[in-house]
């Protein structure tokens, strides 16, 4: 039976290194599957540098959409997926039109696509280590597609939290169970 760890926290809070310390602790084979485009010279930087933190030994699928048909292609025992927040972020972008998200359909869409992550991932024996950022810790934001990402990705990790078996809330670097 599959397990999953959700890994919580701000940007910056320690989120990844602490999936990829779980991993490598676990001494198993790992797939990372990594759901960041590299939308500018910045992001392809920091792109690299992520692939040169990991293990060369590990695999990497970059699948920034449609996670859930590729995790039966998955055969190592341990999945990183880093992260929801991007996922769920490219997801939106295919719903923005005149700088404005259309709201009902992105939201079923995401809550499609979660579902039917969630029965992939439940259809495996891997243990599953989904790094996701809490983004409802600060203030409501200004305009509406800030609103309806906050939202979206609020009902995500949600859905995410109540079907892990683990929990953890990164703060600062310091890991705090939460579940």
């Amino acid at each position: 039976m599959s397990s999953i760890t959700l890994i919580l926290g701000g940007a910056r809070s320690g989120k990844s290194s602490h999936a990829l310390k779980l991993a490598e602790e676990s001494r198993k084979p790992v797939t990372f599957i990594a759901t960041a485009q590299a939308y500018d010279d910045e992001m392809s930087a920091r792109i690299q540098k992520h692939k040169t933190e990991r293990p060369a030994n590990w695999e990497t699928i970059e699948l920034p959409l449609n996670i859930a048909p590729h995790v039966t292609q998955i055969k190592s025992e341990v999945v990183i997926l880093d992260c929801v927040t991007l996922w769920v972020t490219n997801l939106m972008m295919q719903f923005v039109r005149d700088d404005l998200v259309d709201e009902v359909p992105f939201m079923r869409a995401a809550q499609a696509e979660t579902e039917a992550l969630l029965a992939a991932i439940r259809g495996t024996e891997q243990e599953w280590l989904v790094v996701s950022n809490e983004v409802g810790l600060g203030l409501v934001p200004p305009y509406q597609m800030g609103r309806v990402f906050r939202d979206a990705l609020g009902w995500v990790n949600q859905r995410l939290a109540k079907e892990a078996d683990s929990v953890v809330f990164m703060a600062a670097g310091i890991p705090m169970s939460l579940k």
